[in-house]
């Protein structure tokens, strides 16, 4: 049995403010955060617009999980070095000071 593979994202809103997620599958997320259903996140369902400004696969759920938690931890100008340096999966665990596992 195959196993899922879980990816960081990073969403823009009108405001130019970012939010960090996971997901085992970009596109459907994306769908669900513009749809404003109640699967959608808090902060997007108030979001005229969302885009998707960077993503990363990370691998299992529990590592994914620690990789967004410090993302959150971000500062805003931090993050925008990760959407515009568009860091593959070892630059963002060297960027943010985390063991690769």
């Amino acid at each position: 049995m195959k196993h899922a593979v879980w990816s960081v994202y990073l969403l823009r809103n009108e405001r130019n403010a970012l939010y960090a997620g996971i997901t085992t599958q970009i596109d459907r997320r994306l769908r669900e955060h513009r749809g404003k259903r109640a699967r959608a996140a808090r902060f997007t369902r108030s979001c005229r617009e969302i885009v998707l400004v960077y993503h990363c696969g990370i691998g299992e759920r529990g590592q994914a999980l620690k990789v967004e938690a410090r993302l959150k931890r971000l500062t805003k100008i931090k993050k925008e070095t990760i959407v515009s340096s568009e860091f593959n999966r070892t630059d963002l665990y060297h960027f943010l000071a985390m063991p690769e596992s």
